[in-house]
């Protein structure tokens, strides 16, 4: 795909490069990246991908442009407060280099409409910060044959791998299967603002190597980075064979939604934050346990919780015993059902999920509990 000459003016660096050329920016020309996520990771790879020349760029989110958004999501300014983060973004792509075509998805990603997004693109990046959505994009990149670079953030760390279809493993090799709400989310436990920064641009430079051929994409190879260690460390994967999408014997053949969070696992009960309320105003003292982290325990919590971050908790299970009935806490009900699974499996009885978490206790019971 021949260059104008504007582009040649705007991409002179790339054009210097002996490695790169004219060759690896016309590929970049003809390329389809999608981006799903217009968040801390995917705000610098959409950046740098829109402003490197890749000719199509899909930025996929179903949210909107937060204030609390602005300490890491640079694609964003406070004037766009309220407008779709898709849009808005596309909006910032589009005048970053109007040399592209820039495709706004304002839409949540839903097995009904993964295949139908994912058709038009050849590349996708994956910058979600849910275990759902995650491996809902992993495995439609699986079954649909489309390369996906992955990363993920978690307080001061970050790691980042890249799936090609044939060529190693793809993210349930590694993670075959997790609770969504295990790891807290960046509202849940913080995030250092720079970090997605790192992380997503590197997002950006496997997808340029990967539409170019040039370098050793990070197939079979995980990523990881520490910033207060400022330490980048590697490990090598291998794709497994009992794996439930790119395994020899698949049991996962088509994309499809996570279970509904309503629908607690056999043994988990379920407890509503006015039912606690009442035990409580009865003078009954249940076992509570908030997994909640640190700073978020310190803003607000219930009175008489145990604290055990949901990270310490295998270790320290053994406190609770095995009399049963412990009632876990966290922010909203992901982190504490995730609780609930790990004490049934150490054998303690009848476990409790706080319905809505802390979010919800604030909301009906008492407004001035502060949650982050």
């Amino acid at each position: 795909m021949a260059l104008s000459n504007s582009e040649r003016e705007r991409y002179r660096r790339h054009l210097a490069l002996g490695d790169f050329g004219e060759p690896g920016q016309a590929k970049l020309k003809k390329a389809r990246v999608l981006i799903v996520g217009a968040g801390g990771l995917g705000s610098p790879a959409a950046l740098y991908l829109a402003a490197a020349g890749c000719g199509t760029l899909g930025l996929l989110d179903c949210d909107r442009v937060d204030l609390s958004n602005l300490q890491r999501q640079v694609l964003f300014d406070s004037s766009q407060l309220g407008q779709p983060k898709a849009v808005a973004g596309g909006e910032r792509l589009a005048a970053l280099n109007p040399e592209i075509r820039v495709i706004a998805h304002a839409l949540e990603l839903r097995a009904a409409n993964v295949r139908e997004v994912f058709a038009q693109y050849d590349l996708v990046l994956d910058g979600t910060d849910r275990l759902a959505t995650r491996y809902l994009i992993n495995d439609a990149c699986v079954i649909l044959r489309k390369p996906l670079v992955s990363a993920a953030i978690h307080r001061f760390e970050g790691h980042l791998m890249t799936y090609v279809p044939g060529q190693g493993p793809c993210y349930r090799c590694l993670f075959p299967q997790a609770v969504d709400g295990m790891v807290a989310n960046c509202a849940e436990a913080g995030v250092l603002g720079v970090l997605p920064g790192v992380l997503g641009t590197l997002q950006a430079t496997e997808a340029i190597k990967l539409v170019t051929g040039i370098g050793e994409p990070l197939i079979g190879r995980l990523l990881t980075y520490d910033a207060l260690e400022m330490r980048f460390s590697e490990f090598r994967l291998a794709r497994r064979y009992d794996c439930a999408v790119c395994g020899e014997d698949p049991t996962i053949t088509e994309p499809r939604d996570p279970p509904s969070r309503a629908a607690a696992p056999e043994g988990v009960q379920r407890l509503d934050v006015s039912a606690l309320n009442q035990m409580l105003q009865r003078g009954e003292k249940p076992l509570l346990i908030d997994v909640r982290e640190d700073a978020e325990f310190a803003a607000g919590h219930l009175r008489g919780a145990l604290h055990i971050p949901l990270g310490q908790l295998p270790p320290r299970l053994a406190e609770i015993g095995v009399q049963g009935n412990p009632v876990f806490i966290c922010r909203s009900g992901g982190r504490s059902m995730a609780a609930c699974q790990m004490a049934l499996r150490a054998n303690i009885r009848s476990p409790a999920n706080l319905e809505g978490g802390m979010l919800a206790w604030a909301a009906s019971v008492d407004p001035s509990v502060h949650v982050l």
